[in-house]
């Protein structure tokens, strides 16, 4: 990873919102583009780590359809909820930036240090309020929460238990003057009680794309065009991106191609600017 870089309350980088906090953090280190998100409206998605098929399939959704909008997503690269907003914005083409419970060179969990990396090359930042060598303290997991919340200008809640974390995110949120949304679950599933409740405590209820572009008083951007094959083969490959399948993998498999004929596809496609690689084997529409 490139050097860290660090931010003081003074430094006019510093995140204006979270300047203004009530306890903001004396400073910020960071790796990457801080800059890129600074100049984007900022979403933070968060929720439980233990996540269920259609805490999945609602994250991966929002966060996908969000970071296409031009909204940069902010997390804390946790398992579950975390990691799958990270990587829907990155899939998208996306900003993303992740703030850490523990020192920079201590990747939390490390089953994430290639999401993180793969965050950096594509443009995103990663941010703690620790040095070098710091590990993540449980403490600190609290107290990253609010920074979560309070570098941002929403938060949304994809799912959560009761006694998530998660919920803290959202208390410092209500605190900090935040617009904080949820998404509404199964009434019988124990994984959607957390949000369920701060739907019912006044929180902003999240079905759609449109739900948060309204809370977040952002109008909607138009589609792009879908690029157009010259043969077959791209228009197969093109389809299923378009589809949100970006994994170069997934891509040759549900494509049914040839291994040489997929490659060849692949290349001829990049050459004519239809497609672009998105680093880590992945693949996005241009």
């Amino acid at each position: 990873m490139s050097s860290v870089k660090t931010l003081t309350l003074n430094s006019p980088l510093f995140p204006e919102q979270l300047r203004h906090i009530a306890d903001p953090p004396r400073q910020l280190y960071y790796l990457g583009n801080i800059e890129n998100i600074l100049d984007k409206p900022r979403l933070a998605i968060v929720g439980s780590r233990k996540v269920s098929a259609y805490g999945k399939s609602v994250t991966l959704r929002l966060a996908k359809e969000a970071a296409e909008q031009g909204i940069a997503i902010v997390s804390g690269l946790a398992l579950g909820v975390d990691g799958l907003a990270h990587q829907a914005a990155l899939e998208a083409g996306g900003l993303t930036l992740a703030v850490l419970p523990s020192g920079l060179d201590k990747i939390y969990p490390a089953t994430h240090h290639q999401l993180a990396e793969r965050i950096l090359r594509q443009g995103g930042a990663l941010v703690s309020e620790y040095p070098f060598d710091t590990q993540p303290f449980p403490l600190n997991f609290v107290a990253r929460n609010r920074i979560i919340s309070g570098i941002s200008d929403a938060i949304l809640i994809t799912e959560a238990a009761l006694k998530s974390g998660s919920l803290h995110t959202a208390n410092f949120a209500l605190e900090q003057g935040r617009t904080v949304m949820a998404v509404p679950g199964n009434i019988t599933s124990d994984q959607s009680a957390g949000t369920n409740n701060l739907i019912k405590s006044g929180a902003t209820p999240v079905t759609e794309i449109r739900d948060i572009l309204a809370a977040m008083e952002l109008k909607q951007a138009g589609k792009k065009a879908i690029p157009m094959g010259t043969t077959p083969e791209e228009s197969i490959v093109i389809e299923l991106i378009a589809r949100g399948i970006s994994d170069a993998s997934e891509l040759l498999h549900n494509s049914e191609l040839a291994l040489p004929t997929f490659n060849q596809t692949l290349t001829m496609l990049e050459i004519t600017g239809k497609i672009r690689p998105l680093g880590a084997g992945h693949w996005g529409l241009t």
